[in-house]
């Protein structure tokens, strides 16, 4: 329950302490839930009350989360639960929208084949749903900066870049802003109508929506991002700080063609960059506080493998940026599956979803 909707704002410290002491928690948010399902104790939780179709396979989901929700910056992420099938599953989504006066906040979700958890939220979510949320996390926000800003989207990339588009549209657009979003097709652009307006509206921001496999117009498909789009579009790229997002094949090469002919350049990659290891044959976990030994493939994904042995490690953005899924490494080899870097020494938060077993292993699980 919301306990500040609840009770009297002038002692809700110690009256909280005081029902701690015989109501447990979760017991209060069982029976809580009961009269309002984003009553609860301390847990982050939002109605769904706006759905809205933004291309032919991604929607916007408004959510009026509860007061234990502490607000975020345009740019960041939240981890996202839903019970589906009877598991409850945990996703990352960028905030698509810059924060609202009236606390409301959004996602932008993309239809991705064979994810269950967009599927769920792209077919069947609806108004009234509830869901959990955890606290925003992210560092790819506004800062301040001399001279221009680039952004570089594909795909669902443009939903973090998104937010901050409209952050700076509130502002008036004040420093120069280029956007170059690449999409498969006309009809998987999202915000393109919303653009183009303040593309119309303001003279420092300009947009180009570049397709990769459908003509446009009767011309051939642009194609993906290569040195002679960002020389034809930013002419003036040495004076630009670029933030990029998208794939991780695409993250990379924003990174090569950017990195060293910008001002500044940081990015986020929502699928791994594809590695080839020459990693195999199979490694022993021991996880301590369970005291289970499993037998997983080298090269996997740690994550991958504990839950295909059944196991359920709490997990988020499955991409390295959230942490949600580290644990304590007390002995062992590991592979970083995003850098190749091979890790013998003790850690205190390896990252399950971006690391592999290079040889047997001992947990904190």
């Amino acid at each position: 329950m919301n306990v500040t909707a609840a009770v009297p704002r002038s002692r809700p410290g110690r009256l909280r302490r005081l029902v701690r002491a015989v109501v447990a928690p979760d017991v209060f948010d069982f029976w809580a839930g009961r009269v309002n399902r984003t009553w609860a104790w301390e847990r982050p939780l939002a109605r769904i009350v706006e759905r809205r179709v933004e291309s032919a396979d991604a929607v916007t989901l408004v959510l009026k989360p509860n007061r234990h929700w502490r607000g975020f910056r345009a740019g960041q992420h939240v981890n996202i639960g839903v019970e589906i099938g009877g598991a409850r599953l945990t996703r990352s989504y960028s905030l698509s929208e810059a924060p609202r006066a009236d606390g409301r906040i959004a996602i932008t979700v993309k239809r991705i084949e064979g994810g269950r958890m967009s599927a769920h939220l792209h077919d069947r979510a609806c108004v009234g749903d509830v869901i959990t949320l955890d606290q925003a996390f992210g560092e790819m926000t506004w800062r301040e900066a001399d001279g221009g800003w680039l952004f570089l989207a594909a795909g669902s990339g443009i939903t973090p870049l998104m937010a901050l588009v409209r952050e700076h549209a509130a502002r008036g657009m004040p420093v120069p802003l280029t956007l170059l979003y690449w999409a498969r097709t006309r009809e998987e652009l999202c915000f393109a109508d919303e653009l183009l307006k303040l593309s119309d509206a303001h003279a420092n921001f300009a947009v180009h929506c570049l397709l990769t496999r459908e003509t446009d117009g009767g011309e051939a498909p642009q194609g993906r991002i290569d040195a002679a789009q960002l020389s034809a579009r930013v002419p003036d790229l040495a004076t630009r700080h670029v933030y990029a997002c998208g794939p991780g094949g695409f993250v990379e090469t924003a990174r090569t063609l950017a990195s060293g002919a910008a001002r500044s350049f940081q990015a986020e990659a929502f699928t791994p960059l594809p590695q080839a290891f020459e990693d195999s044959g199979e490694a022993q976990v021991t996880l301590q506080r369970s005291g289970r030994q499993l037998t997983v493939p080298r090269g996997q994904s740690l994550l991958t493998a504990l839950e295909a042995a059944g196991l359920k490690p709490a997990s988020g953005c499955r991409m390295g940026i959230c942490n949600t899924c580290a644990c304590g490494k007390a002995s062992g080899v590991t592979r970083d599956l995003n850098t190749g870097d091979v890790q013998a020494e003790p850690v205190s938060a390896l990252r399950l979803c971006i690391n592999a077993a290079a040889g047997d292993l001992v947990l904190d699980l």
